[in-house]
């Protein structure tokens, strides 16, 4: 197994859905080898992106295969690539040991539909294994409180790019 200082970082999206009052979708994650207690099990949709694929496409289909919802429109991106380490006592377990942590691109969408697209039970028309057993609209200002640790700099980045998008 090679060194974690030597593991790459996964490419990754992370999607921030934004709905007409200016709050925030998160969910309640299935489950996960690196959560430490029941407060910080909240995030935002996110996944990887396949090989050739385009960030943005990237977004859609994760957000789609978490949560089903097809209806936004793109408000922003984070310019940069947003990078966190998993702790080193889960880096062997997590993605098979593969990554040392994942490099993200984010995107802020609007959510141009109804409550009832929303589908985390049986994602993506059921063709998807639930990343979700629950969700919540949360003002943005509340995210970076409820993620995991170890991610919680990226959450506050996330979160001063797209403010001015809370309304």
């Amino acid at each position: 197994m090679a060194r974690y200082e030597d593991l790459p970082y996964r490419t990754c999206v992370g999607v921030m859905l934004i709905n007409a009052k200016g709050l925030v979708f998160i969910g309640r994650r299935a489950g996960g080898i690196e959560h430490v207690d029941d407060a910080h099990v909240w995030q935002m949709p996110q996944g990887g992106v396949d090989p050739g694929e385009d960030t943005w496409e990237a977004a859609k289909r994760e957000l789609y295969e978490e949560t089903s919802v097809r209806s936004v429109e793109r408000l922003g991106e984070v310019p940069d690539w947003l990078i966190y380490d998993i702790p080193r006592t889960v880096a062997g377990r997590a993605w098979k040991g593969r990554y040392r942590g994942q490099r993200q691109k984010w995107f802020a969408v609007r959510f141009t539909g109804k409550d009832s697209e929303i589908n985390v039970e049986k994602p993506g028309g059921g063709g998807h294994k639930a990343e979700f057993v629950n969700w919540r609209w949360e003002p943005m200002k509340n995210l970076p409180g409820l993620i995991i640790p170890f991610k919680r700099p990226v959450y506050e980045r996330v979160v001063k790019e797209f403010s001015a998008l809370a309304g």
